[in-house]
């Protein structure tokens, strides 16, 4: 009896090839592309403006934050343009282990990887008591005005005629001015010319629907929430105006009146900043 292993234990496998088991995770892939990279995971998110929490997630290979398999896939493009890594063949990796074609996502208009939560209304008090007053006022002006005529026509029926050489005291017209309307939102009405001082973007949804963000140069959100197929939105700012587009390949972009030519990839999340020299410089 010998001790230690055996002649066959010595002897080469000969059927230790390669496997699929033995590749490295889509996760650990970009991990080690962006640690290669020389670049931190607060970088990464800056660049792609994936949020972190959602980087470690995937970077662990927990997809579940993404929303859905289209914008999974989606983050995988652009964290792997980002450190530099073919996309493509993660994307195959990510297909083979959840099924090949994306799953129909939700209805829901936004996914946990660009949920922007903004604090709910509150009612405009000050706005509907000014109202209110102009309303009040407008009232009392008009029966002052009308009260006025008729005790003017009784008391003239009352004295009898007036004299050929007196003129007869003007009529008062009645105020004809209206409370101003307020100015209507740019999304909400369609702008015939795009002002030079200001950036104009017009949204529409022409091959699908798809969830949209846009923000100001101040940060502040001017819509987020769901585009449906054939809507438009437009919004204006001084300054820039910052997009994310869930499927950029469903929208059609309008830049300061003109029409933007990048070809969008269905499912494809873009991140989008214009000012108002683009489309020339953006």
């Amino acid at each position: 009896m010998s001790i230690g292993n055996s002649p066959e234990d010595d002897r080469p496998s000969e059927d230790r090839t390669p496997h699929a088991d033995d590749w490295p995770s889509i996760g650990r892939a970009l991990q080690q592309a962006r640690i290669d990279a020389g670049l931190t995971v607060d970088e990464i998110s800056q660049s792609t403006r994936v949020r972190i929490p959602i980087v470690h997630a995937i970077e662990q290979d927990d997809f579940s934050r993404c929303g859905g398999d289209v914008y999974a896939r989606g983050h995988i493009r652009t964290l792997a343009r980002a450190v530099g890594v073919d996309p493509e063949p993660l994307l195959a990796q990510y297909g083979d282990a959840h099924g090949g074609q994306p799953a129909p996502t939700p209805a829901t208009p936004l996914f946990e990887a660009e949920r922007i939560r903004s604090e709910p209304r509150r009612p405009n008090w000050t706005a509907a008591m000014v109202a209110a007053i102009v309303a009040v006022i407008a009232f009392v002006g008009y029966t002052a005005v009308n009260g006025g005529d008729d005790g003017g026509d009784k008391q003239q029926a009352a004295e009898g005629a007036t004299p050929a050489t007196s003129k007869p005291a003007p009529k008062p017209s009645p105020s004809t001015k209206k409370p101003v309307d307020p100015k209507p939102d740019p999304s909400d009405s369609a702008i015939a010319a795009a002002p030079p001082n200001k950036v104009t973007v017009k949204m529409t949804a022409a091959e699908g629907r798809s969830w949209i963000s846009a923000k100001d140069h101040n940060g502040r959100i001017l819509f987020d929430g769901l585009l449906e197929k054939g809507q438009s939105k437009t919004f204006q700012d001084n300054q820039k105006i910052d997009l994310v587009l869930g499927d950029a390949g469903a929208i059609q972009l309008f830049v300061n009146g003109k029409q933007i030519d990048d070809e969008f990839q269905p499912g494809q999340v873009e991140r989008l900043t214009y000012t108002k020299g683009d489309p020339e410089v953006g």
